[in-house]
Parts: structure tokens; sequence; C-alpha cells
């Protein structure tokens, strides 16, 4: 390879990284430092039940939001279209690739499809389109206390 490759493919990598799971700033208002997804207090089922298993079983966790673009599933989205991405944990080979989810809080619900993965996100936290936030929750609390099931 040449450097200019290496140097082409270090850049877009860099770029994915950059707009794939990490939350945005709060728009308007006052700031809030930016959290890590990783959260101690993360608790929900733990281990991976297949189809049938998330069907029967409600999972909890943090609702962030991101940036949305060329997911891992292969697909580029917008940020108004209601797409997620599921914790690394849970997306083993793009197995949930193109599924749906469901996403409650206490102010409301929204149905979305899985097209992308969030490396820092723990088993059961999902990151969400600014679209699919926007249903749930205000944007400037940027983390929300969520319950999900698969469709």
């Amino acid at each position: 390879m040449t450097p200019h490759s290496i140097l082409y493919l270090c850049i877009i990598a860099l770029c994915f990284y950059m707009t794939s799971c990490h939350p945005l700033e709060p728009r308007g208002g006052k700031k809030k430092p930016h959290k890590a997804h990783k959260d101690k207090g993360d608790k929900g089922d733990k281990g991976d039940k297949g189809d049938k298993g998330d069907k029967s079983s409600s999972r909890s966790g943090d609702g962030t939001y991101y940036s949305v673009g060329l997911g891992s599933c292969g697909n580029t989205n917008k940020d108004t279209e209601y797409v997620v991405a599921l914790s690394s944990a849970l997306m083993k080979k793009g197995k949930y690739c193109g599924k749906k989810i469901k996403v409650f809080t206490d102010t409301g619900s929204v149905i979305a499809t899985v097209v992308d993965t969030c490396p820092g996100c723990n088993e059961n936290s999902v990151d969400l389109s600014l679209g699919a936030f926007k249903k749930i929750g205000k944007v400037s609390t940027g983390r929300l206390k969520i319950n999900w099931d698969f469709l």
C-alpha cells in the first residue's frame, strides 16, 4: 500500500468513528459536559438470547442520540429517520441489521430500525437518531433512561 492509501483509509476510519455513536452536544441553552456511554448503573438482561428470547424480554438502559450517516449495516441514513445503533455486544456480525425495536420512556415511545453499531454503548443502551430521540424526550437532556423491545 502506498502512504497515500494508508492516509486515506485512516481518514475514512476516523470519519466513521466520529459519526457513528457519539452523542451530539445539546442545542441551545446550557451545554452539559459530555458523559461516556458506559454507565455503571446500566441494568437489564445480560447475554444474547437470540431472536426468540429478545421478543419476550424488555431491556433497560440509556438512550442517547448521535449524528446518523453511513451505518455498520451498510446503509446511509438521515437524522430525521427513526433509526438506532445497538451495542457491539448485540450487533455481532450484523445480526440485528434491519430489525425493528420499540423504545419507551415516561414521555413516549418510538419504533425504529437498527442500522448501526454503537461501540461505546453498554449492552442494553441504544443510540437513537435525532428524529427518534425527539419522539421520546427533549434533546436538551442528552441522555434518557429507556426500556426497549425487539418487535
